[in-house]
């Protein structure tokens, strides 16, 4: 049986804050594997504005080079259409063993608007998430961080949901909801990419393969 972390996203593009919290769930939940999942179409952003998929693909892949953690998926990308998440846990499910235990993973923002997502009561049925939020940019007090998240759940989702002393939100016809802090570096795809349009250095920032991957490419002028 394996345990299996899907983390999906633009990765527009990928950088350390990323990577780092992305590692600290697998350690966390004892994952034996964590799955980067480049979005080709988030049904979120407007498409003129999200970096072309192959070149984001190409940068995951380089981010995690020697690095038996992590694995990168192209399954959105060989998709037509926007990249719903139903579909995606639907394929894992297919892929991994009978037994298997499969969490997804979403930052804190992101899943506040799980509502807005196509089939989510479907979804919330049929993966565990680990949703995850850095203390010191989304919000320092623990207590009030996570009444967010109860309060979204409760008034949007069910009222069924109560939080348990595992750290998550349970529910009598769905998987749990798992919360988890992860550590705050102040890094965004956005400011990345502000960075690079300003000629400011991103090292440091991006793993350097991925840095060497922008400058080639010229992305992001």
């Amino acid at each position: 049986m394996m345990r299996i972390g899907l983390f999906g996203g633009t990765f527009d593009p990928i950088h350390f804050g990323h990577l780092r919290a992305a590692l600290e769930v697998k350690e966390g939940f004892d994952l034996d594997q964590i799955i980067l999942i480049p979005a080709a179409l988030p049904p979120h952003k407007t498409p003129s504005k999200v970096t072309d998929a192959a070149d984001r693909l190409k940068m995951a892949e380089l981010a995690i080079i020697n690095n038996s953690d992590f694995t990168v998926s192209d399954i959105e990308l060989k998709r037509s259409g926007p990249s719903y998440s139903i579909d995606t846990i639907n394929h894992f499910k297919t892929l991994t063993p009978a037994g298997s235990d499969i969490f997804f993973i979403s930052g804190l923002d992101a899943f506040l608007e799980i509502d807005t997502w196509k089939a989510y009561t479907n979804l919330l049925k049929q993966v565990a998430f680990i949703v995850i939020a850095r203390p010191m940019l989304d919000c320092q007090d623990s207590s009030l961080r996570w009444k967010r998240l109860e309060d979204f759940l409760i008034s949007k989702v069910s009222s069924k949901y109560k939080f348990s002393d595992s750290s998550c939100f349970e529910h009598p016809e769905a998987q749990p909801i798992y919360t988890f802090d992860v550590t705050s570096l102040d890094i965004s795809s956005t400011r990345i990419r502000k960075l690079i349009k300003t000629g400011q250095s991103i090292q440091f920032v991006v793993p350097e393969r991925v840095e060497d991957y922008i400058k080639t490419r010229g992305l992001y002028l």
